[in-house]
């Protein structure tokens, strides 16, 4: 039934996007050789093969998704276009039900979070490469190359990781002796990977700025890191950090895709999803085109400042509806 296909949709989920990440993975490191050996333009060159083989695949194998009429003769046109739903239904649905405003304010503030962020780590992390590599380069006016394609590869590694851990703890098959579930809800699976999400891009952010010496010092205050205060004050101090902040962010890319599946799947309804996803898409693209047009005057401290607001914003929805989803539990409990 029903609730038998939801308590499976974390796993299929999670199972769906960690294949995806393997082949992000591979790709990266195709990406890297292409670029090594063609230039910056080698890796899209590599793609055009791959975009063939896709639509020979999809014009050989995909049939056409006709849905079944639900009347006959000339009223069928006229049945379809009532039927379909339009943006003005999608508001009203959203209206009627907060859980659907917050998953999707949840799904346009991290998306639009993430897309900044793509378009802003190369500089970063070229700027804090460039940094601590020319004290070892033979020749200071050379420069310093960024293993990009390595680096994304390592970022999709994360996002492997991160699809792994969200199936292992949203899994159904987890109960105690008692035949108990032992899952972690999806809605509280949210709440914590945003929160870190928050936090890794947050100390991203202060790791490229001219807040990194305190950061750094905060650091090696701690017990734990404070045999590597020599280290963690240099170049290094400040490639380390910001890549291990970047990693972690990643790895929450990962727990973020099958976390918001699973939650469109539980409040969106079927027959608005399409558009009440394109509803939301809205606000998510005004953001990402608004940061970009205002990138010289921000640039890329400023630009990940936005994406880390957006993010602790995600947290406290995702936050809320863990609230109302506990409530209605409580209400549901009481009433029995």
């Amino acid at each position: 039934g029903r609730e038998g296909v939801e308590a499976s949709l974390g796993e299929t989920f999670g199972l769906a996007y960690a294949g995806d990440s393997i082949v992000a993975i591979l790709a990266g490191q195709m990406a890297g050789v292409a670029a090594a050996s063609r230039g910056p333009t080698g890796p899209f060159e590599l793609s055009v093969g791959f975009l063939i083989m896709g639509g020979l695949l999809a014009s050989l194998l995909w049939k056409e998704n006709v849905a079944g009429g639900g009347t006959s003769g000339g009223d069928d046109d006229e049945a379809k276009s009532e039927s379909k739903p339009s943006i003005r239904d999608a508001v009203k649905v959203v209206k009627s039900d907060p859980r659907i405003m917050l998953v999707g304010t949840m799904q346009s503030l991290f998306e639009a979070a993430m897309y900044i962020f793509v378009l802003n780590w190369p500089p970063a992390v070229s700027k804090a490469v460039s940094s601590y590599f020319a004290k070892f380069a033979t020749d200071p006016s050379a420069a310093i190359g960024t293993p990009y394609g390595t680096v994304f590869s390592c970022f999709m590694a994360c996002c492997l990781l991160g699809s792994t851990v969200f199936g292992r703890l949203t899994s159904s098959t987890k109960v105690d002796e008692d035949g108990k579930s032992r899952a972690v809800s999806t809605e509280n699976f949210a709440v914590g990977m945003l929160g870190v999400a928050a936090l890794a891009m947050g100390t991203a952010t202060l790791s490229i700025g001219s807040s990194a010496p305190r950061l750094l010092s905060a650091l090696t205050s701690l017990p734990v890191l404070s045999t590597l205060s020599s280290f963690l004050s240099g170049p290094g101090g400040v490639l380390s950090v910001l890549m291990a902040s970047l990693f972690l962010f990643e790895s929450c890319v990962g727990m973020y895709f099958p976390t918001i599946g699973t939650l469109r799947s539980k409040y969106f309804p079927d027959s608005h999803r399409s558009v009440v996803m394109n509803l939301f898409g809205i606000p998510l693209n005004a953001m990402v085109v608004t940061v970009f047009l205002s990138i010289e005057r921000l640039g890329v401290r400023g630009a990940l400042g936005v994406s880390t607001a957006a993010l602790a914003v995600a947290t406290a929805c995702g936050w809320k509806l863990r609230g109302l989803v506990n409530d209605e539990g409580k209400d549901g409990g009481g009433s029995e």
